[in-house]
């Protein structure tokens, strides 16, 4: 399948095509559940269509922890299987769909106590790895205080009397949001961010298609469907309330997470430890380390989540009872938080409610898919079709997308192969290969093709280490980034792996985007205030001792999509 652009002028165009059409399904949610669906209903050939109101991912899918996992807590609460179908999904994901953008990660579980604790982690662990499918990572290993020591020699030696190393997998969650967005786009998804709803179209008592307005231009458009399907994840309500019911109620957890330099933490391997309401994660990521997560109810504004003071102090508590040199608030370069929408009544503990997910017919014309986790979005995605295709006049195909890898997934094993090859023909030094190979995969011929006519964008973007001037231009020109806060948090994740939030970058990269979505100086003056007041306001909102104070900080910078409703 052949790759498309996600051009400004193909976002319009989509737009125009939706407008003049009755889709079989219009999916209302950008993030990797709506993604999904796009994909699992285009593979199917339905004519599908699917508008964010903001960017690909900029809620809950680019905030996570980044692991692709069956998740060892929910092991424990003996929800075998969850863990089970996440495992599945974990070894489609890593060796057949995504291979390019998802990579094993070990993580270290030290243990406190003599006898009991090993033989009991070692058996849930075990258990993992069967469930898992032995082909598809390392399995676990049992380690002595001296041999976990040798492996993370930043730790404390009085924190642990051994440890067990077992295997994961992790992922640039934006980046395969995007990339499944892309796919979908490839097999004739209509597909459009910045793209709000504001009403249901109804004719009786069925939901025949939405009212939406373009957040970049202003225009207002109706755009019918057979079928709609709300995957809008923590907005789930909001969406159902335009139906005026709904039958899933979603509950809203914050989650955040830290990021350090990787030379804070001298260790080989990740790290989980546990907390006493949950277990904290300590993921490897490139030059840094992510530190998370919390996990507490949360009731106000859902598009920009803050983290407190509290928050971070609480991460910097619980990973600093390890560590022989403590982390302090100077170690830390980002921050970020998300929601996760969980599925409202089992229980008053945010970190026991339920991550399985629900489809429902909220009303004739209108179904909602909530709850779930990023590792079995595709199941989701094939199960909300499923119940969408029982009400289209045609015969549906079943699901494909197990067997549909990703764009950038073809090939991208003998691309690897020939790395240096590649890096001799393009004069990058292999390690920038590597990074476009691990960002890319089989399409990052593209990306050395606008290398080719203008060799400049070879080097770095001024503020970052890790990307190159190429990849700022690349993602205005196909990946769908309209804004300076699209690129900076979500094509690339500069906002939180620079100490000064990416401020440095933006200037450089202001430019270029601007070359392909055609701004003038007033333009780039503009994108760069809403990008650092947007910055001082999440600074602040970190200084901020509790959820409110911090919430009402944040809200002080506006969103840069906001100017033209």
């Amino acid at each position: 399948m052949e790759p498309v652009p996600l051009s400004p002028a193909r976002r319009r165009a989509s737009l125009d095509r939706l407008a003049a059409q009755v889709s079989d399904v219009l999916v209302i949610g950008g993030g990797v559940t709506g993604a999904g669906t796009a994909l699992d209903a285009a593979t199917r050939g339905l004519a599908v269509g699917l508008v964010e109101q903001r960017d690909y991912a900029a809620g809950t899918s680019s905030r996570s922890s980044k692991l692709i996992h069956g998740g060892l807590r929910y092991l424990e609460q003996l929800n075998i299987g969850l863990v089970r179908e996440a495992l599945e999904e974990r070894g489609l994901i890593l060796q057949h769909l995504a291979p390019h953008l998802v990579r094993p990660v070990s993580f270290l579980y030290p243990l406190t106590h003599h006898g009991w604790e090993r033989a009991y982690v070692g058996a849930g662990v075990a258990l993992y790895d069967r469930l898992g499918g032995a082909e598809q990572l390392p399995g676990h290993r049992h380690l002595s205080r001296k041999g976990a020591l040798a492996l993370a020699p930043s730790l404390r030696r009085d924190s642990m009397v051994g440890a067990i190393r077992y295997w994961d997998a992790q992922v640039d969650d934006a980046r395969h949001t995007m990339e499944v967005v892309r796919t979908a786009a490839a097999y004739g998804a209509e597909v459009a961010n910045s793209t709000r709803v504001t009403g249901l179209l109804r004719e009786g008592e069925r939901v025949v298609g939405v009212r939406v307005v373009d957040q970049e231009d202003g225009r207002e458009l109706e755009l019918r469907a057979r079928q709609i399907i709300n995957a809008t994840g923590v907005w789930a309500d909001d969406i159902q309330a335009m139906a005026g019911r709904g039958r899933i109620r979603v509950r809203a957890s914050k989650g955040i997470h830290l990021l350090v330099p990787k030379d804070r933490i001298h260790s080989d391997s990740g790290l989980i430890l546990r907390t006493a309401s949950s277990v904290l994660f300590v993921i490897p990521w490139g030059r840094h380390w992510i530190i998370g997560t919390t996990d507490t109810d949360w009731d106000l504004d859902l598009a920009h989540p803050a983290a407190s003071a509290r928050d971070i102090q609480y991460l910097l508590d619980q990973v600093n009872r390890v560590l022989r040199t403590p982390l302090t608030h100077e170690d830390v370069e980002g921050v970020y938080a998300g929601l996760r929408p969980l599925l409202s009544g089992e229980s008053e503990a945010t970190s026991k409610l339920s991550r399985e997910h629900a489809v429902a017919t909220t009303a004739a014309g209108l179904i909602t898919i909530a709850g779930g986790k990023y590792t079995t979005y595709r199941l989701m995605a094939q199960d909300v079709v499923d119940a969408a295709a029982h009400n289209l006049p045609q015969r549906v195909p079943a699901s494909v997308t197990s067997r549909t890898p990703l764009l950038g997934a073809e090939g991208y094993h003998a691309l690897w192969n020939r790395r240096r090859k590649l890096a001799e023909e393009t004069g990058l030094h292999l390690s920038r290969i590597e990074h476009l190979l691990h960002r890319y995969g089989a399409m990052v011929g593209e990306v050395l093709d606008l290398l080719a006519d203008r060799p400049e964008l070879g080097q770095r973007i001024e503020g970052s280490d890790t990307y190159l001037k190429v990849e700022a231009l690349y993602a205005a020109s196909h990946e769908g980034a309209l804004h300076l806060d699209d690129l900076l948090t979500r094509r690339t994740r500069t906002s939180i792996e620079t100490f000064d939030r990416g401020l440095t970058a933006a200037r450089s990269v202001a430019p270029l985007m601007g070359e392909v979505l055609g701004w003038d100086e007033d333009d780039i003056a503009a994108e760069l205030a809403h990008y650092e007041a947007r910055v001082a306001a999440e600074l602040e909102s970190q200084r901020m001792p509790d959820d409110r104070t911090a919430d009402a900080a944040r809200m002080g910078a506006q969103d840069v999509r906001v100017s033209v409703r």
